[in-house]
């Protein structure tokens, strides 16, 4: 487990963290990246399910797998950890206790399934009225499927974001990272210091009960919107946009760059660096809602001029004239391109098991001058 010494904002704060796997850990160790003191629980001789997530494993001195997966350590950073068998009264009494000495409880284990050691919100919140009990599920603590189990992969089909993502003419698509849990996690560090400003503020402890269901249904936003709107559903675009075009991504003569027009003057700029003028005075493609009426007919024209040439060209060219456009990157451009290096978005921190004494992490995104 690494540590690091933080002076954070949340110094002073503790949390119990009975989480698993990515939402419950991204959400707490954002919070011991904020200074938090966070004690990790797991299960003796198992731990966490995701250090097993791999491979790649983490290598020690020999250059030999270790127990850590990089899955593991991409959300348990800053965090204490300790092993304790709540199926015993003794674990049970010993997480009694440290939860007397915590701010905050986060939970991710099957809807009631702490009740019956007496560890639930109910359980605790009669010995411990200050205690803050986020509890993280896959449909939530009440309706017809709360009792389900979910994992980020099926909540990602259940909660719509696979039915828009994809080629129109192929099969539903997940997202390329588990990005409903990570939303959920992020949802439930904002919950719960909303919780701890509430308690400053005289109130008491409370009950937080965040979904995964939930999380994704918010974070469908305009596509959201759309349907409640109109009552018509959105279908699978591929990289375009349903709102906006063009938006999305078009093929060089190299390979492939992504063209992001958000208003009118953009796309005349764009259409004027193409040498295609009369693009921009088309009646077919005066305003943004022409536009996205006729799309099909207008992303093939594009794609039939930004094949002429290299992806350099019109990176080049449209970046001067301020035109929002960008690279695909792989995971290793974006590791390797100057300006992640400058935000310093690879971080080191020391590491007992690491051959390396050390291992690389994902930065935090968050920059606040007073927290440096």
């Amino acid at each position: 487990m690494t540590k690091k010494t933080n002076t954070g904002p949340l110094q002073g704060l503790r949390i119990l963290d009975m989480s698993r796997i990515l939402a419950g850990p991204t959400c707490t160790q954002m919070l011991g990246d904020l200074g938090a003191d966070v004690i990790k629980v797991e299960r003796p001789g198992e731990g966490d399910d995701t250090r097993k997530w791999g491979p790649p494993y983490l290598k020690d001195l020999n250059g030999s797998d270790t127990t850590e997966s990089a899955y593991y350590l991409s959300a348990n950073r800053n965090k204490r950890s300790l092993t304790v068998d709540i199926s015993f009264p003794e674990g049970q009494e010993l997480i009694r206790k440290l939860a007397g000495k915590s701010d905050v409880l986060i939970e991710n284990y099957k809807v009631g399934g702490l009740k019956k050691y007496g560890l639930d919100f109910a359980g605790l919140n009669k010995e411990f009225l200050g205690l803050i009990y986020c509890s993280i599920s896959g449909f939530g603590q009440t309706g017809p499927k709360s009792h389900r189990p979910g994992y980020d992969f099926i909540i990602q089909a259940m909660g719509g974001i696979m039915s828009v993502t994809g080629e129109p003419d192929g099969s539903p698509m997940k997202v390329g990272v588990g990005i409903a849990d990570v939303m959920c996690g992020m949802y439930a560090a904002v919950s719960i210091l909303a919780a701890v400003r509430h308690r400053e503020q005289g109130g008491k402890g409370q009950h937080i009960d965040l979904s995964l269901l939930d999380s994704q249904a918010a974070w469908l936003i305009n596509s959201g919107l759309n349907y409640l709107t109109s009552r018509q559903d959105q279908h699978r675009l591929g990289n375009a946009h349903p709102n906006v075009v063009p938006y999305q991504v078009f093929q060089t003569s190299d390979s492939f760059f992504v063209l992001a027009i958000g208003n009118n003057k953009q796309f005349k700029k764009f259409c004027e660096f193409a040498d295609a003028s009369e693009l921009a005075n088309d009646t077919r493609f005066l305003t943004n809602k022409d536009r996205v009426h006729n799309r099909d007919v207008l992303a093939e024209l594009i794609n039939d001029l930004t094949k002429r040439f290299s992806t350099s060209h019109w990176l080049d060219g449209l970046e001067k004239l301020h035109v929002p456009c960008g690279p695909v990157n792989t995971i290793k451009d974006v590791f390797d391109d100057p300006q992640i290096q400058h935000r310093e978005m690879e971080i080191s921190m020391p590491h007992p098991l690491s051959g390396k004494g050390e291992v690389s992490l994902i930065g935090s995104p968050v920059k606040c001058q007073k927290l440096r």
